[in-house]
């Protein structure tokens, strides 16, 4: 199965290691000096528009900058397709 991340984007959800929400993310000193250094040291593939972020994937191989919720990822990557009628 995928994972539609936002704009023309899927992922496999067995590639996804993480889904980080920016806002909280942020709310510590060990999590921004984290986020920051994936920012200097990554190739981080934007989604969405600079400043419209709300979540951060992380896969084995890339990662994502999404303006989709982390709850609604989560939801999502979580749905079991044989649950839908």
């Amino acid at each position: 199965m995928y994972l539609h991340l936002g704009g023309d984007i899927l992922v496999k959800k067995d590639k996804v290691v993480a889904i980080i929400d920016l806002e909280t993310a942020t709310e510590g000193k060990n999590n921004e000096k984290f986020l920051d250094n994936i920012k200097k040291n990554k190739n981080i593939n934007y989604i969405s528009a600079p400043g419209k972020e709300k979540t951060l994937i992380i896969t084995s191989q890339e990662y994502f900058l999404s303006p989709i919720s982390s709850i609604t990822l989560f939801k999502r990557s979580s749905l079991n397709m044989g649950e839908l009628v």
